[in-house]
């Protein structure tokens, strides 16, 4: 099987997680895979203009339309793509066209001005050349997506960064299975362990919380508005990683028991809560080290985007992870692909345990968030972060 455009089984890998909900005719099956068949890209020609056409690809290729039990489904997660078609007449053309139609009725107007019926036929007749121009298939194009739906989880990753490709994807899927899909993001994920761990009440009255001494806000600059989940969280999450990495251990146990040993690495991105002295973005080897780094979150900038290096249980993942969204980006999964044993399932297999891993440590902070723990580690995250502690360090 050559998968060429699906990361979920070779090289590096982004996704988005989202929660598959109403799915309740499965396990998935023939029945399944027909209705993919049924609504496979390419099917629908996109002639007129602006048409958005929505359709499976099989996994091959960005043309495959060939599906079946054994290619598609692998150790019960679902492997397949999703192709937007678009034949949409830029609109820098249209302007132009319009401008061109304008100039041409208004010749031999006084002063050059077009009148309000010739504004309405240049209008009618950029709209005719849209059309035509639509029809010849030149403006077409193709935007391809790959997804794991992984059922025994009820979970769908997606392949990318959630944006309108993304909301394509689910929409299809929402209207030919007849789910629900709603985004993982970090206050999700907070508040799913919470109700799971008897710590909702706790989770429902957790604030942002301030690092530096005299800063207090009631938000972040960038919360979602339409959210009333906690992703602040995943940024006082990532602070919490760097402290812990910086004045305690760099094996933190998981919630579930399991030890992670990691180091952050590569990227990191930081932005003011408050959004007052803005972004700053640092690529080294081991940018948490670099004195900017310690000065930004003292100004009192949280971590947004970080890369990591996570070992588990032998296994080694390097990564990029969103604060907010969760969403990892560039992950490389540390497989012996030479293998003669290695196969899909391996791989599908190393996808959760990241999945799992990142949520692992995630649930550790949520745990010490929501408890009396949490008033130790917030005065050891600000004595840390007092100047004259940056100060003593700095002359060590």
């Amino acid at each position: 099987m050559g998968f060429s455009f699906m990361p979920f089984l070779s090289g590096s890998l982004s996704f988005e997680r989202f929660r598959v909900n109403q799915f309740e005719d499965g396990p998935f099956g023939q029945e399944h895979i027909e209705r993919m068949a049924e609504n496979v890209a390419g099917r629908t020609e996109t002639a007129n203009e602006e048409n958005v056409h929505l359709g499976f690809l099989g996994g091959d290729h960005l043309f495959d339309q060939d599906f079946d039990l054994a290619k598609n489904i692998i150790d019960d997660a679902v492997h397949f793509g999703v192709r937007v078609d678009t034949n949409q007449v830029p609109s820098v053309i249209k302007k132009a066209w319009l401008s061109m139609e304008l100039a041409a009725l208004s010749r031999e107007n006084p002063g050059g001005k077009p009148t309000k019926s010739q504004r309405k036929e240049a209008k009618e007749a950029v709209e005719q050349r849209c059309e035509n121009e639509a029809a010849t298939g030149k403006y077409r194009k193709f935007q391809q997506h790959a997804l794991l739906w992984d059922c025994s989880r009820d979970l769908l990753y997606y392949g990318g960064t959630a944006g309108t490709g993304c909301g394509h994807c689910v929409d299809l899927l929402e209207r030919v299975f007849g789910i629900e899909c709603g985004h993982i993001s970090a206050g999700v994920v907070a508040q799913d362990w919470a109700r799971d761990n008897d710590r909702y009440a706790e989770m429902d009255d957790v604030m942002p919380a301030s690092f530096v001494t005299g800063e207090g806000f009631s938000g972040v600059a960038w919360a979602n508005e339409h959210s009333q989940s906690p992703d602040f969280l995943g940024n006082e999450f990532l602070l919490w990683l760097w402290w812990m990495l910086e004045t305690e251990t760099d094996t933190i146990e998981t919630f579930d028991g399991t030890e992670v040993t990691l180091m952050l690495a590569k990227t990191l991105s930081l932005e003011c809560p408050i959004g007052e002295s803005g972004k700053e973005s640092i690529s080294a080897e081991c940018p948490v080290k670099l004195p900017e780094a310690m000065r930004a979150i003292q100004s009192g900038k949280l971590p947004r985007k970080t890369g990591m290096t996570l070992i588990r249980e032998g296994q080694q993942f390097d990564l990029t992870l969103q604060a907010e969204t969760f969403g990892i980006s560039g992950a490389r999964i540390h497989l012996d692909e030479d293998d003669d044993d290695f196969g899909p399932e391996d791989r599908i297999e190393a996808v959760r345990t990241l999945s799992d891993t990142i949520d692992g440590l995630f649930h550790t902070f949520c745990d010490r968030r929501t408890s009396e723990a949490w008033s130790a580690d917030l005065d050891g995250m600000r004595g840390w972060l007092a100047p004259s502690q940056a100060a003593r360090k700095s002359a060590a």
